[in-house]
């Protein structure tokens, strides 16, 4: 199987595996069989494993509060340029109508409404350049 040269206290050994099975051997010294256990040490990893505690919550931690009507904000999805601005101040909004049209990654993007109400304040002009998460729309 395998062949190997060990030198122990000045002394070479040639060592040849016949056969391995489990945890025991037969191996051949200098022409001489023999049978023997063989010890394996547990290898550890050097990659670190990430063990991860189970989350407890206490009664009313971890759950959202929500806000009792005021305004919302309506915040750029990406970084980009605004196009086109199809709503005024005053104007009264449905969910899912189109507010906006911005320029992103080289594609027209339509910021749509969530909720519905009167458009209080327009934060942008067309060809202002915006970050993500940057305020576009508030609403009332």
């Amino acid at each position: 199987m395998k062949k190997f040269k060990f030198t122990i206290r000045g002394q070479e050994y040639d060592v040849e595996i016949k056969d391995f099975e489990g945890s025991s051997a037969k191996i051949e010294v200098n022409g001489t069989s023999y049978d023997v256990d063989v010890h394996v040490a547990d290898k550890s990893s050097k990659t670190p494993r990430l063990v991860r505690k189970p989350v407890v919550n206490k009664p009313g931690e971890g759950s959202i509060k929500k806000s009792g009507g005021g305004a919302s904000t309506v915040k750029a999805p990406l970084p980009g340029s605004i196009i086109k601005i199809n709503i005024a101040v005053g104007d009264s909004i449905n969910p899912g109508d189109t507010l906006l049209v911005m320029e992103a990654m080289k594609m027209e993007n339509n910021v749509l409404a969530e909720k519905g109400g009167t458009v209080k304040a327009i934060k942008v002009a067309v060809g202002d350049s915006v970050l993500q998460d940057d305020v576009l729309i508030e609403i009332a």
